[in-house]
């Protein structure tokens, strides 16, 4: 979501001609249930509930790009919750099933040797500032969360039980989604939009103090040591050329396909369509932005 916040912020969408409403959803799941019934017309998701309804059925939905195509989540724990094993019996704030904190709890701890259904409870907590509440006032004893909350939960004492800054699993963490047939009627309005998110994306890179007062702003973070912590690292594994992998797909896939075989019969590039990312390299964007 923080893209279209930079650029609201930058005034970009002005400049690029759009006037889009920004509604943040915290689920890929509603998201997609939203976009089905006509309420949206590109989103920035996590890869699961877009690549579900795919596989439904749906397959007017495509990505047209990425922020992120790995998962830095990680598990935070109480003080006395320090190795996977303690994480048996206790409850885990996974965000909104099916989305990106809910997968990587069930990715991460099969990587330690646990069964996420059978040796934890996997509880619904809401949002991301959702979650780090739920965790900070005891109502779970562990949570699936990302950056910035996970190195907030750090500096207040909690513990990275599974640390995904070490797993990065491939997965679709922030993908951009539309419909095929909003393409066909509206490409022009698409294009812009994914320009704009390629000058956004060059102003979060560049901007550390706006990134800031955004962070306050949207999701009270306001501590600047938690900030600059979680900042510097984020940048690290984004995609400066808003690149979707193949692989980041295919990996959701293989992880839907325990318990739908649907996805085992469809590709990664059944579901990507490059059109923008390539448009922008043909005609000098990244390379004006700075952008390698």
């Amino acid at each position: 979501m923080a893209l279209p916040w930079f650029a609201e912020a930058a005034r970009l969408y002005p400049k690029y001609d759009l006037d889009f409403q920004l509604v943040y959803i915290a689920s890929s799941g509603i998201v997609t249930a939203a976009m089905s019934g006509g309420n949206g017309s590109v989103a920035l998701v996590g890869g699961e509930g877009p690549i579900r309804a795919f596989l439904s059925g749906n397959t007017d939905f495509v990505f047209i790009g990425s922020v992120k195509n790995v998962l830095t989540h990680s598990i935070m724990g109480k003080p006395d919750i320090k190795r996977p094993e303690d994480l048996k019996g206790k409850k885990i704030g996974v965000g909104r099933i099916g989305g990106n904190s809910h997968y990587f709890a069930l990715y991460g701890m099969r990587q330690k040797g646990l069964d996420p259904l059978r040796d934890a409870n996997l509880i619904q907590t809401g949002g991301a500032p959702e979650t780090f509440l739920a965790l900070s006032s005891g109502a779970v004893d562990a949570a699936s969360m990302t950056t910035p909350q996970d190195t907030r939960a750090a500096f207040t004492g909690f513990n990275y039980v599974i640390d995904g800054r070490e797993i990065k699993p491939p997965y679709v963490a922030t993908g951009f989604v539309t419909l095929r047939s909003i393409i066909a009627k509206r490409p022009k309005v698409i294009s812009q939009f994914m320009h704009m998110m390629a000058e956004s994306y060059k102003i979060m890179l560049t901007d550390r103090d706006l990134a800031f007062r955004l962070m306050a702003k949207k999701i009270g973070l306001t501590d600047r040591k938690v900030f600059d912590a979680a900042y510097t690292q984020e940048l690290k594994v984004l995609e400066p050329k808003l690149d979707i992998k193949a692989g980041a797909i295919q990996a959701t896939l293989d992880e839907i396909a325990r318990t739908d075989p649907r996805a085992t019969k469809v590709s990664p590039q059944q579901l990507i369509d490059r059109r923008f990312l390539e448009e922008m390299e043909k005609d000098g964007t990244f390379d004006r932005l700075g952008i390698k």
